[in-house]
């Protein structure tokens, strides 16, 4: 298909964009910003989050990953949704009972302002890696697919795209991405069900043929027994709840669309309805990604081993892993099959990068630099600041997207995961450790607990073959790293004063 015509499409998107964040950022301010002034609409707010909670990363890495690992990612969407009901019951209620705009100032009146730092600086550190990993993977797509046949260089491309979220989240923030990523969702999950339902009239398949063609090929499994393997379903299930606790509740830019909600109850709504669309959602990805290797293998496809690992070639092309998606899409289905599967790959980029940027950008201003606290700058100067502290992340996000480029990896998402067992743990130590104990802890040294955790992690990593022989960790080096933070902090605490 002509890049022309996909590139216009992308245009005509972005500007329905434009004219959405328009209308929702009328009378903006910094509240509207920061929290959309506490009015969001909770069905809103738990659809949109569908969007930011699955990214470009899960519609091209979780279909590609189905022929490695079979349907192994639904153990640890049944985690994600005992995470989401944790989230509900257990977090949520101290969001709102201390009237939080960030949440890392839980950790400020239960533990210091140090750890009200730490806690802030360790988010900021994991969202802009794991979210300009996110916004790598499908500008990559676009480069490939459309810009490239203009001659345009990749960071120009990267300028752009993030020129144009700049566009529409400058002004009205959390307010108007509530809206955006409402849009975004729909169109995402539209190019999901369009791209199943083609696969399957064009393989002349029913559901129950085509999940019977994937058993014959062994995509179709779900549950790994075997303990030593990483795949082992109590391991995913597990990281799955911790992986959700963390990165949604324990993460700004989730948390911050759900205490826009005014009632803690309508908010609970929103955490627990996006679990059990979540899981739905996840089944139609893995069911897709078998889809894809069967019209795959209609087209020429098939199976290599390389390293002791199946790859799919078509052709001469390596065309497995997050590869997968774009080029059937793109090269072997017709046009209008090719326009809807673009417009659904960057409905499924920008929630996750307009929201990152925003989230940033509120933690930075509210948590480092304490710009609610200054009451010797009027609300214009406090808005000027927001607006360039949101172009200076903008900068960063493009610096990581090339060092991600740098590095091309194959598959997206396990990088994703694996950054943010290192990052993510922390907090998820900070926070157990707040809410589980009421010993009081010597706030200066929490951030070298915080430091200290990771790097052990990260040897245990290295070396877990001698460590642990046959025994694999995967997901749940997280849980470790939590717990590692959290004896750090009983070992520098002490009991609390009797009453």
């Amino acid at each position: 298909m002509s890049p022309l015509l996909l590139f216009s499409f992308i245009i005509v998107y972005f500007v329905i964009l434009l004219v959405v964040a328009w209308f929702t950022s009328r009378n903006s301010n910094n509240d509207s910003f920061f929290i959309g002034n506490r009015n969001s609409n909770w069905m809103l707010v738990a659809f949109g989050m569908i969007g930011t909670s699955l990214s470009g990363v899960t519609f091209v890495s979780v279909p590609g990953a189905v022929a490695n690992e079979s349907f192994a990612y639904f153990q640890i969407t049944i985690g994600y949704l005992i995470g989401y009901l944790l989230i509900a019951f257990v977090l949520l209620p101290v969001y709102y009972r201390l009237n939080l705009t960030s949440i890392y100032n839980y950790l400020s009146t239960r533990m210091g302002f140090t750890a009200y730092k730490t806690g802030a600086s360790f988010f900021i550190l994991s969202r802009t890696l794991g979210a300009t990993a996110r916004l790598y993977l499908v500008v990559n797509i676009l480069q490939e697919a459309i810009l490239s046949s203009f001659h345009v260089p990749f960071w120009l491309t990267t300028i752009v795209i993030l020129a144009m979220i700049l566009l529409y989240t400058y002004e009205g923030g959390v307010k108007t991405i509530v809206w955006t990523d409402t849009l975004q969702t729909t169109c995402m999950l539209a190019g999901l069900v369009i791209c199943v339902g083609y696969i399957l009239s064009h393989l002349h398949l029913g559901i129950g043929e085509s999940l019977s063609a994937m058993k014959d090929r062994g995509y179709d499994k779900i549950w790994f027994t075997n303990p030593d393997s990483k795949l082992f379903f109590l391991k995913q299930i597990v990281a799955g709840a911790f992986i959700t606790i963390t990165m949604t509740g324990m993460d700004q830019e989730m948390m911050q669309k759900n205490i826009s909600v005014k009632r803690l109850a309508d908010s609970q709504k929103n955490v627990v309805t996006l679990g059990f669309i979540l899981l739905v959602v996840i089944v139609l990805f893995l069911f897709l990604g078998g889809l894809l290797y069967l019209y795959g293998e209609s087209v020429g496809g098939h199976f290599v081993l390389e390293n002791g690992r199946k790859i799919f070639m078509i052709g001469d092309v390596k065309a497995g892993g997050d590869k997968l998606f774009p080029i059937i899409a793109l090269q072997y289905m017709p046009h209008i099959v090719s326009v809807i599967f673009i417009i659904a790959l960057i409905s499924a980029l920008f929630p996750s990068a307009d929201g990152a940027i925003t989230a940033l950008t509120s933690s930075f201003c509210i948590d480092l630099f304490g710009l609610q606290r200054r009451n010797d700058w009027d609300d214009a100067q406090k808005k000027k600041f927001r607006q360039r502290i949101h172009l200076g992340f903008a900068a960063v996000f493009l610096l990581f997207v090339l060092i991600y480029k740098w590095v091309n990896s194959p598959s997206m998402i396990n990088v994703i995961l694996k950054v943010a067992a290192y990052t993510y743990g922390p907090l998820l130590g900070l926070f157990s450790f707040g809410m589980l104990t009421k010993r009081p802890v010597n706030d200066k040294l929490v951030p070298w607990v915080c430091l200290a955790a990771p790097i052990i992690c990260f040897f245990i990593d290295l070396n877990q073959k001698r460590i642990f022989g046959s025994f694999e960790i995967g997901l749940e080096l997280l849980v470790i790293n939590g717990l590692l933070t959290f004896i750090g902090l009983l070992i520098i605490s002490k009991k609390p004063a009797l009453a």
